[in-house]
């Protein structure tokens, strides 16, 4: 008996899915973009958690939205301190938002 070889379906993403990654973006930024969600605290957390992935892998818009969420939500120093990284990396790759942010935490 012969088999075929076949890609696995499992790993492999068919044409029509969105990747994860785009999928939690969308998701946190729904969040905190939602007038009555996005002021709750543990929403806020919750966006910030699903950005984390994609700004790490390098997601211009996802570096951008955390970066804020980080400058102005985090109460220590050591995570504005990263949020104005985040900021930075995203102003370099010409994210207009990002470079704005940083122009108002730096006046």
């Amino acid at each position: 008996m012969k088999f075929r070889s076949v890609s696995n379906p499992v790993t492999s993403t068919p044409s029509g899915v969105t990747p994860p990654k785009r999928i939690s973006m969308r998701v946190a930024e729904w969040l905190l973009d939602s007038p009555r969600l996005g002021e709750n605290n543990s929403v806020k957390h919750l966006a910030g958690r699903l950005l984390k992935q994609p700004a790490r892998e390098g997601v211009v818009a996802a570096q951008s939205r955390l970066g804020q969420l980080m400058c102005r939500e985090c109460g220590n120093a050591r995570d504005r301190r990263i949020g104005q990284d985040l900021l930075r990396q995203a102003a370099r790759a010409g994210d207009h938002r990002a470079r704005q942010a940083l122009g108002e935490i730096e006046d």
